[in-house]
């Protein structure tokens, strides 16, 4: 009989999925290990979720029984990206990867943490990542000191969110050009006549 409680429940049941508390994680990781069931983990910022991310998260909860994700809080976020991220808070970027079927536990990644604090709470079976989060140096030594499997996952769809504000901005860009190209003949116009003593048919 299949069991639809607490982590392994059908619903979103965000109580017993998110766990902030890194000691609360590590007891219920044994407890999970302990069961024989194996534990991938993999982590990300998650801002503005689109298609690629599910598809990531998706082919990531294929390499263990259980997928851990840690996502990055609002404060690490702008640390690293600027003061306009993230786009979408904390607590609503949790919410949406809480509902996602591919994802089983979810926990938070701040700038208090060191780098690897959350490879070394978890100590997954297998840590899914993509190829720009660590160097061949850094996987040979995650992989001999936490003795995990690293995967690394090409982009799973042609989409990220910096590169859609990016092009966001360069339409916006494009169409405050195109208006200020109807309007700016008039203004100028305005200013001369303005600065002469004119008016628009050029008398005195």
């Amino acid at each position: 009989m299949p069991i639809n409680v607490g982590i392994f429940g059908n619903d979103s049941n965000y109580k017993d999925r998110f766990i902030p508390d890194y000691e609360e994680l590590i007891e219920l990781v044994k407890h999970i290990k302990a069961l024989g069931i194996s534990i991938a983990l993999t982590s990300g910022s998650f801002d503005h979720f689109h298609l690629g991310h599910a598809m990531y998260l998706e082919k990531a909860r294929e390499f263990a029984d259980l997928l851990i994700v840690g996502v990055d809080n609002d404060d690490k976020i702008r640390h690293r990206k600027g003061e306009n991220r993230p786009l979408f808070p904390q607590d609503e970027r949790i919410n949406i990867l809480i509902r996602q079927r591919s994802v089983d536990i979810v926990t938070l990644k701040t700038l208090e943490h060191q780098r690897w604090d959350l490879i070394a709470a978890v100590a997954p079976d297998v840590l899914v990542s993509t190829k720009d989060n660590y160097t061949a140096s850094e996987i040979k030594e995650i992989e001999q000191f936490y003795g995990c499997k690293i995967v690394v996952l090409e982009r799973q769809a042609e989409t990220s969110t910096s590169a859609k504000l990016r092009r966001l901005n360069l339409d916006m860009a494009n169409g405050f050009a195109k208006e200020m190209n109807k309007i700016m003949p008039a203004v100028i116009q305005g200013v001369i006549d303005s600065v002469l003593g004119t008016d628009s048919q050029g008398e005195s």
